[in-house]
């Protein structure tokens, strides 16, 4: 059974929400791509991220060759000490002909001062690297964070309607979190990795050829054997981010949803679930960390044996004259250092192909192209005065699923509209296309005889007021919640927009009045709270036109004369859509429009009708 298949098998049992086979899909469709080849064009955008701090990327080389070569040089400068203060008569060669006017003494003295020097000097290349790679790494990660964000907020509705929220989180934060060493480490470490390799090959090959072929010899099993372990470790970690990925999304979608799983007491069948979902990290992850565990010791015993056939056969050179105690010490450390960067670049390896897949699907929700976009030559739309059209209008939300069929409607400046008619028969839709949330399919809309597709999005937006049923409260004070509808509003502009619509008498009974913080959604308000700060909200951004989306749907008896004054005051003077189902919302209405499967099929007045 695959992945897609298992999520819908183990709601069915659990008593979870089933999810659609096509949701499956889509979920399985996300996470399926673990790792992909290395692909330059990817490579070259992701470089793009960085290349703004080059300054500081070229600081960080220079720190890392600094500590790369004297990392190289330690044991070699250890050599010539112990060599200066064993060997009867010391070889001095060209690197080291500086030290031959100097006494034994003295030139011990020189080395030792010299090493430690190194070691400083390896030390501050160091730390200069890891904070320049980190401030460069971070950087470019909040940059990148910063435009995927902007990228997806630019986003049509259908974008979102056609994927779950919870999978939206896991590919803007999981994936870019992917990135992070990459950007970070990874590309300095392996040059740095490549750079050592290569010098240290070379070191060895001038100490004594034959003994680093020796060692040599190793490396293809060496490569093989890491090669072969990293890939099964590789992607048990692959596994396991896919698997807390999945339970990410579900518990974004579980958390949404908790007044529903409260209200039907599926508490406990959804805690089973979840449970499922995290048994199945736990386990993914201990079987990776119990094969991961195998990985030291196996390159340890490598090491070691390579270790000690260099000790067997370098003692034999060394009785034979052939090598220094010095060199075949130096030797034996530089064959330590040999096998760390070989270890390092295959993990660097894995880490690149799982970037290469979390850079292709951070790409693709890049290159998706908003549906509804702003033609080349769109013009702002100016003061608009509120007469609508909607002239011969359809529309539909997918093939096969016509919302509207050659719907016109004319409202003037001013006017009132109700919408009305059953579940699906296209009053959201009509206010969708307002707006501009998707375009038609047939038709056209007009506000003051423009179509709406000639005028820039945010100049269009800016003129429509839309209330909600369930209207959104931010995080924050109600302060900065009723200021969202026009953030240069001053405190005593909000005031006096919380005050037309009634709302002032219940913020001034919180806590703190405006200053009141409350928490996401404004769960601690009533339904009817929220609603006048959505109101005053729409009152301070002053639209010509507004759009009530069954703003009065879930208010109670007691709180309706207050909502009814005001919506009073906030229509007061503006076109105005009301999609309602309350007898005293709609009867004062100037147009009541009934539809019926996406068509229109009365008009008229509330006596008329």
């Amino acid at each position: 059974m695959g992945m897609g298949e298992y999520r819908t098998a183990r709601e069915l049992g659990r008593g979870a929400l089933p999810r659609s086979e096509s949701a499956d899909r889509f979920y399985y469709r996300e996470e399926k791509v673990f790792e992909k080849p290395f692909d330059w064009n990817q490579a070259r955008r992701l470089l793009a991220f960085v290349l703004p701090y080059a300054r500081q990327v070229i600081l960080a080389g220079i720190a890392m060759l600094a500590a790369t070569v004297t990392r190289l040089l330690v044991p070699w400068l250890m050599a010539q000490a112990i060599d200066t203060a064993l060997e009867p008569e010391v070889r001095f060669t060209r690197w080291t002909g500086w030290l031959a006017p100097y006494e034994r003494r003295e030139r011990l003295l020189i080395l030792v001062g010299a090493m430690l020097a190194v070691h400083v000097i390896n030390w501050l290349a160091n730390y200069g690297r890891i904070q320049l790679t980190n401030w460069v790494g971070q950087r470019a990660l909040y940059d990148l964070r910063m435009k995927i964000f902007a990228h997806v907020q630019s986003l049509s509705l259908r974008f979102f309607d056609t994927r779950p929220a919870g999978a939206i989180l896991v590919r803007v934060t999981n994936d870019v979190n992917a990135l992070q060493d990459l950007f970070t480490n990874g590309i300095i470490n392996l040059l740095q990795d490549i750079l050592t390799l290569v010098g240290i090959i070379l070191i060895m090959m001038s100490m004594h050829l034959k003994l680093a072929l020796v060692i040599f010899a190793f490396l293809p099993l060496m490569i093989v054997t890491t090669a072969r372990l990293r890939t099964r470790v590789r992607r048990g970690w692959q596994r396991v981010r896919m698997q807390r990925s999945r339970l990410t999304a579900h518990l974004a979608e579980a958390i949404q949803g908790v007044r529903v799983t409260q209200a039907f007491g599926q508490q406990e069948p959804n805690k089973d679930f979840f449970a499922d979902m995290n048994a199945e990290v736990r386990k993914t992850w201990l079987d990776t960390i119990r094969l991961n565990a195998w990985f030291n010791p196996i390159v340890e015993i490598m090491g070691a044996v390579g270790t000690g056939v260099v000790y067997w056969y370098g003692t034999r050179i060394l009785q034979g004259g052939g090598i220094t105690v010095g060199v075949l010490v130096a030797f034996v450390t530089y064959v330590g250092q040999f096998w760390e960067p070989i270890l390092r670049l295959t993990q660097l390896y894995g880490q690149i192909l799982v970037a290469m897949a979390s850079s292709e699907r951070i790409f693709e929700y890049l290159d998706t192209r908003p549906t509804v976009a702003e033609k080349p030559d769109a013009k702002p739309l100016p003061p608009i005065r509120g007469a609508v059209e909607l002239d011969n209008v359809t529309f539909a939300y997918e093939e096969g699923r016509t919302a509207l069929r050659g719907v016109s409607l004319k409202v003037n400046p001013g006017e009132m509209v109700a919408l009305v008619g059953h579940t699906g028969a296209g009053k959201t839709s009509i206010i969708n296309l307002l707006s501009r949330f998707y375009d038609v399919d047939e038709g056209a809309v007009r506000i003051d005889g423009v179509d709406v597709r000639d005028v820039t999005l945010e100049s269009l937006r800016r003129q429509i007021g839309v209330v909600l049923q369930d209207p959104f409260i931010f995080s924050g004070t109600i302060m900065d919640n009723i200021r969202y509808g026009r953030l240069d509003a001053t405190d005593e502009e909000v005031i006096a927009a919380a005050k037309a619509v009634r709302a002032h008498d219940f913020i001034m009974r919180l806590p703190h009045g405006y200053q009141t913080e409350v928490r996401e959604r404004g769960s601690r308000l009533s339904m009817g709270e929220r609603q006048l700060i959505a109101f005053a909200r729409a009152l301070l951004a002053n639209p010509r036109i507004l759009v009530l989306d069954e703003a009065t749907a879930s208010i109670d008896t007691q709180t309706e004369r207050l909502i009814q004054e005001a919506l009073a005051e906030l229509l007061k003077g503006r076109t105005a859509f009301v999609i309602a189902h309350r007898l005293s919302t709609i009867r004062n209405a100037d147009k009541i429009v009934v539809l019926d499967h996406g068509r229109i099929v009365e008009m008229g007045t509330h006596e008329s009708l």
